[in-house]
């Protein structure tokens, strides 16, 4: 049994892969908490929402596009305790969907290889996939 406070948040994030390799990243807005940081697009899990579920929703809703359970691939996951709240952060790796890429939220998105992801500054949970993105791709 799962039991979270208050203070923890639960996200999914894909990790979207191009036919040349490259991942889509995603700049948070200023105004957002870590504002200005570089991300794997995703979001928050609603109440009686499962990961997969949550991305789909996630990826339609930032990004135009769709997928289907099938396409996601869990790779990893990683928690971080930042000042106001706890994250738990799962990624999935997804090479399929349907529709273009585009910006539904205002967002600054960018496609780079792995080797480069390292040069864009990211929120603290989202830098141990890095080296995980280099070595799958």
């Amino acid at each position: 049994m799962l039991i979270i406070g208050p203070r923890m948040i639960i996200v999914s994030a894909g990790a979207l892969i191009d036919m040349d390799g490259r991942v889509l990243i995603s700049k948070r807005p200023k105004e957002k908490v870590l504002g200005g940081l570089w991300e794997f697009p995703g979001g928050k899990l609603e109440p009686n929402e499962n990961p997969e579920e949550a991305l789909m929703r996630e990826l339609h809703e930032e990004l135009g596009i769709n997928t289907w359970k099938s396409c996601l691939a869990p790779i990893s996951f990683s928690y971080h305790k930042y000042d106001n709240f706890d994250l738990l952060l799962l990624l999935f790796v997804c090479r399929k969907w349907d529709g273009m890429v585009q910006s539904h939220e205002g967002q600054t998105l960018k496609w780079v290889f792995p080797q480069e992801i390292q040069k864009y500054p990211m929120p603290d949970a989202d830098k141990p996939f890095i080296p995980v993105l280099r070595d799958l791709l």
